[in-house]
């Protein structure tokens, strides 16, 4: 009889951790090979667990049962015992040793985003992830696309229900994939489970992370931070295919961008009509302010402000339109100035004067967006020149040498990469001045305001060898970036000006003091 009881105690100890390798609420082995073992290692320190759990419970059973009083046990008497207090240091010391050997070995895999082929900088906002690709000047927007009619009940839900995207992130397979995570407002977290990558995205801060991805498919995860009301509606949808495909689609959406540009430039001599603009506008509404305002304008009371009868709506349209665009720091109001074209900002605009009884009869055209950027961008180098050099003001170009005079700007108000050269030397004051805002927008992310960087990760540039060395040097690495690091390549996205005026910033900034002027003259030449 009592080794059926032994059988039975010893099957109903072992056959528990047996069955957890294949259940369905175990952790899955993923796609990776970090994923792999990160799936081993969980195993391993849980077989390790039940082990433990198996002897330590199987000699208590056993002692309840061989030492009861029914049958005349008396308990030994021992105190102080050195032996006993040796075992009992000395063996979880060796069995934390053998379960931190594996963990080690997994957890400095998982921090090594060395040597990856394609680096992605992933950014969170409430409530979108922004995924810019280094080396290919490319970047979207990926926002929730699951119907607002599944999420309100009124139509059945479908089989990937909240975990469905509009531009999901393609990657290729087989290749390493770095990842750099940080945020525009609050801290969100970028997770994929088949991945094996959860990583916090910091306001102000780069974090890293990287996978390679063995099996083509599509992969989903979310965000897993709470950062607001609508945390739930932050999905990430990757979508995983081999080399040749992704080659073709980076191909594809170069191209798709240029003609993204050339309609956003011909959006600027259309004139619509009220009713065009309304039907555009209630869309981009929907799409991208309904989270917050509410379809029906009125918003969340304390939390977000009503658009129905409010000042903005009904104030004048530059304030509108300023907000729109720039967003209002403090508050949870973006900027959309990146993220909408003109056209689309211009539609929201006048959909947001025009709805829910406003009727201000005010019609916003792209053209008014875009004269409002340019106006706005005049004002912030007028007003940077004046802040960092007093005497600048009055020094400020005004010719059509002025980075005012750049061809129209694609929808994500980038300048397009034919804008015309100044041929005008500017001074150093002027390039300053524009250096530091081009800086801020485009370099502060990485290297900090300050200079400083965020080592390993970003290089500082105050006295590195780059900005105190050969301005050919300079000017080379940040018109054509650096392979296999974070750095990407400038001299598609920044006009020659903008590139001359930063470059003469970093050379100048933070005490580096190197006196070099660079033109925009020297820019378009370089290399040829």
């Amino acid at each position: 009889m009592k080794k059926w009881l032994y059988c039975l105690l010893i099957m109903m100890l072992f056959t528990p951790s047996l069955m957890a390798a294949g259940s369905s609420f175990n952790m899955t082995q993923g796609v990776t090979e970090i994923s792999g073992k990160v799936y081993h290692l969980h195993m391993t320190i849980f077989y390790i667990c039940c082990a433990i759990g198996i002897v330590v419970f199987g000699i208590m059973i056993y002692a309840m049962v061989m030492h009861r009083k029914s049958k005349g046990a008396v308990a030994a008497q021992f105190h102080e015992s050195t032996k006993v207090e040796i075992a009992w240091t000395v063996t979880p010391f060796i069995i934390l040793i053998l379960m931190a050997i594996p963990a080690t070995k997994t957890l400095i895999a998982m921090e090594d985003p060395s040597n990856a082929e394609l680096t992605i900088k992933v950014t969170g906002s409430q409530w979108k992830w922004h995924y810019s690709y280094f080396d290919h000047d490319i970047a979207f927007y990926s926002l929730l696309s699951t119907p607002k009619s599944q999420i309100a009940g009124s139509e059945a839900k479908g089989s990937h229900y909240l975990l469905e995207v509009d531009r999901p992130l393609v990657v290729p397979t087989q290749r390493k994939i770095r990842f750099l995570m940080t945020s525009e407002d609050v801290i969100h977290s970028w997770w994929v489970p088949a991945f094996a990558v959860k990583k916090d995205a910091n306001p102000g801060f780069i974090n890293e992370a990287w996978t390679r991805i063995d099996t083509p498919g599509t992969y989903r995860g979310q965000c897993t931070e709470l950062c607001g009301k609508d945390h739930g509606f932050m999905p990430i949808v990757v979508q995983a295919v081999p080399e040749a495909e992704f080659d073709a689609w980076i191909a594809k959406q170069k191209q798709e961008a240029n003609l993204a540009a050339a309609a956003a430039s011909a959006a600027l001599d259309q004139t619509l009509s009220k009713a065009e603009l309304m039907s555009q506008g209630e869309q981009v509404y929907l799409a991208h302010c309904a989270a917050c305002h509410q379809p029906n304008g009125e918003g969340l009371k304390g939390v977000f402000p009503s658009l129905k009868a409010s000042p903005i709506a009904l104030g004048p349209v530059s304030a509108h339109l300023d907000i729109v665009i720039h967003g209002k720091a403090g508050t949870a109001m973006q900027a959309f100035g990146k993220q909408l074209s003109a056209q689309d900002i211009a539609a929201v605009t006048t959909y947001e004067r025009n709805a829910w009884g406003n009727d201000t009869g005010d019609l916003v055209q792209a053209k008014m967006v875009n004269e409002h950027l340019m106006a706005n961008q005049g004002a912030a180098l007028s007003s940077a020149a004046q802040g960092a050099l007093p005497d600048a003001a009055s020094k400020l170009p005004t010719s059509p040498t002025s980075t005012n005079n750049a061809t129209a700007p694609d929808k994500n108000n980038q300048p397009a990469p034919n804008a015309a050269v100044s041929r005008a030397a500017l001074t150093h004051a002027e390039l300053m001045a524009e250096g530091e805002m081009v800086y801020a927008k485009y370099c502060a992310a990485c290297h900090q305001l300050t200079g400083t960087g965020l080592p390993p990760a970003f290089p500082a540039l105050i006295a590195s060898p780059i900005v105190t060395g050969p301005v050919a040097n300079h000017i080379d690495i940040v018109m054509n970036g650096k392979q296999g690091t974070a750095m990407q390549a400038f001299a598609t996205q920044l006009s020659p000006q903008q590139l001359a005026a930063v470059i003469t910033y970093e050379r100048n900034a933070w005490g580096n003091n190197r006196g070099d002027t660079v033109q925009p003259t020297d820019i378009p030449g370089h290399g040829k």
